[in-house]
């Protein structure tokens, strides 16, 4: 069979190299040379502008996550009525063991990995893979005992017979609206991580989130509401300060109510797919939030910084400023086609200041008197330093994707921190 690669990124090379060690005879499309100079000998590689002469003797095509559906080679392919999976549908297809599935619009990669080390520390051979890091296509056809799939809404759209043992809706917001055309086409893709689950399958969702509770509606799997401020009935999460989870009681740690609820979603899941208590029990006492995602950078003059460049959607950042009662807010980057105002409206926002492309919109959802516009993140710091107040809390919690000034969040969660320990470390002789 022939089978064509849409991407030579990370899932789309794994999507090759497992299509050759399965046999296929595997063609690579990218726009961008220097990717597929990274490819091994052996594939036949395509590059430039998209042509569909590309598809001529193809029998089957896996995509990337960087081919929207509506242009591009994905109409061409669809038009062709020829086969088309993403990577993850396609890798798998090959998994002869147990997985577990993570969507929602913020919080797949903390419940992701949680649940994997949860299942670690109970003894069970487990790795975290899809879009956390891992691509799947790596490690199918030699996977582990369980594996915990971060699903995004690219790789369930393209799906046929993906079918988790555990899946997991954490939230639905607008987001990625420069991928899919509308809010609508953004949550059926979403739904699809219970598209192929039985009643002997579990799916836990967010019961606090209006979006996750109407996408679970139509599940034929057993539903599990998990909330990290309360005890939803049949189901998980917080009474009378202790964790309840699964009817098994956790000490509580001190937490948010959202990275809360992401250990409660990530126990649920761990346990269904063979966590012990132990294991579950000492995953939570060693938690500790990943980088970029509401560190605590330090605290000068009864000010504390802190860094949440992974907040790159609106309904990320305002979760962020949630969690602070009074907010030095810097925000901003490349807007995905999203409604920026939530943020800056979140009661506990004082100070706003606008970074990137985005600065206009913040602005223009602003009043005057709490708005100001830096042009570069120094300069964003340096005026958060000067309109900080006692008690205050500066956050980087830009809801908005980094591209426009830094290649990646991580780049630009890195660089704030890096000036903020310059500079606000030096004020108080640190």
């Amino acid at each position: 069979m022939r089978v064509l690669v849409l991407g030579a990124a990370v899932s789309g090379r794994a999507a090759a190299g497992l299509a050759r060690r399965l046999g296929h005879d595997v063609a690579v499309y990218d726009r961008r040379a220097d990717l597929l100079v990274e490819l091994e000998a052996g594939y036949e590689a395509h590059v430039g502008e998209w042509r569909t002469d590309m598809l001529a003797g193809v029998d089957y095509v896996v995509t990337s996550p960087g081919f929207p559906e509506h242009i591009g080679p994905i109409p061409d392919v669809l038009g062709a009525g020829l086969p088309l999976v993403s990577e993850m549908e396609f890798a798998a297809a090959q998994l002869a063991v147990p997985y577990a599935a993570v969507t929602g619009t913020n919080g797949k990669t903390t419940v992701t990995s949680v649940a994997a080390e949860m299942l670690t520390a109970s003894g069970v051979d487990a790795v975290a893979a899809g879009n956390i890091g891992t691509a799947l296509s790596d490690i199918a056809l030699e996977p582990p005992d369980v594996v915990v799939i971060e699903a995004s809404s690219f790789q369930l759209r393209f799906i046929e017979s993906f079918h988790p043992k555990a899946a997991v809706i954490l939230n639905i917001a607008p987001d990625h609206l420069d991928w899919h055309r509308d809010i609508d086409e953004y949550i059926a893709a979403k739904q699809r991580v219970f598209e192929n689950q039985s009643p002997s399958d579990i799916l836990v969702y967010d019961a606090d989130d209006d979006g996750a509770t109407a996408a679970v509606a139509a599940a034929d799997s057993r539903q599990v509401p998990v909330s990290g401020s309360r005890l939803p009935r049949d189901g998980s999460g917080v009474d009378n300060g202790v964790l309840i989870i699964g009817g098994v009681e956790y000490p509580r740690p001190d937490l948010d109510r959202a990275y809360t609820m992401d250990l409660v979603a990530a126990a649920e899941v761990a346990s269904h797919m063979g966590a012990t208590k132990d294991g579950i029990a000492a995953t939570i006492a060693a938690f500790v939030p990943g980088v970029h995602r509401r560190t605590v950078v330090g605290v000068w003059n009864e000010v504390t910084w802190v860094n949440d460049s992974k907040a790159t959607n609106p309904h990320a950042a305002v979760a962020s400023v949630e969690a602070f009662d009074s907010v030095v807010l810097i925000a901003g980057g490349r807007n995905k086609g999203l409604d920026l105002a939530p943020i800056v409206a979140a009661p506990s926002v004082r100070k706003v200041i606008g970074l990137g492309e985005a600065a206009t919109e913040l602005e223009a959802a602003t009043d005057a008197a709490r708005f100001v516009a830096a042009d570069g993140l120094a300069e964003a710091i340096a005026l958060a330093g000067e309109l900080a107040l006692p008690g205050d809390t500066v956050l980087l919690a830009p809801g908005c994707a980094s591209f426009d000034m830094f290649e990646s969040y991580v780049v630009r969660g890195a660089e704030f921190s890096r000036l903020v320990l310059e500079t606000q470390g030096k004020s108080d002789g640190n």
